[in-house]
């Protein structure tokens, strides 16, 4: 089920991806420090992070290096990223295949946290669109017309 859902969240990124692609890469670095992480190309590193953090790293034990933001200076550049953090939502689908519900210690700044897998995944992915959101709203802020990105379009 978790595989046929990140289908859902694909697409919706697709479609996001794609109208970000139409924005100048001026304003894709563009900092405005109303919109949480500054940027579109910050917003974008910022989820993939997430993902690597949680996922990567923290349910499945793949030790993360996480670069600053300047190291992503295009689109593409995201891109690569996003497809890591793809790689690794595709490993975890598939390692708690029917054991969604069942509950798993992860560790966090020093404390243990019991969550299980589909909770896991319910929030990098609410994570995802609470930031595309943002995107959407900065792009908005920077004179372009965002497009629906919602999964049901």
């Amino acid at each position: 089920m978790l595989k046929q859902q990140y289908d859902f969240v694909l697409s919706s990124r697709n479609t996001l991806l794609t109208y970000v692609g139409q924005i100048s890469e001026h304003d894709f670095l563009t900092n405005n420090s109303s919109f949480g992480r500054g940027s579109i190309r910050n917003l974008l590193v910022h989820i993939c992070q997430t993902y690597c953090a949680w996922i990567g790293e923290r349910a499945l034990g793949i030790e993360q290096e996480f670069l600053p933001f300047e190291r992503y200076q295009t689109l593409n550049d995201c891109q690569t990223y996003f497809e890591q953090a793809d790689e690794y939502i595709a490993l975890f689908a598939e390692k708690f295949k029917g054991n969604e519900l069942h509950n798993m210690e992860l560790v966090k700044n020093g404390a243990i946290l019991i969550v299980n897998p589909l909770q896991l995944f319910t929030h990098v992915i609410t994570h995802e669109f609470h930031h595309k959101g943002q995107i959407m709203s900065l792009s908005r802020h920077l004179g372009y017309t965002p497009v629906d990105a919602d999964i049901i379009r």
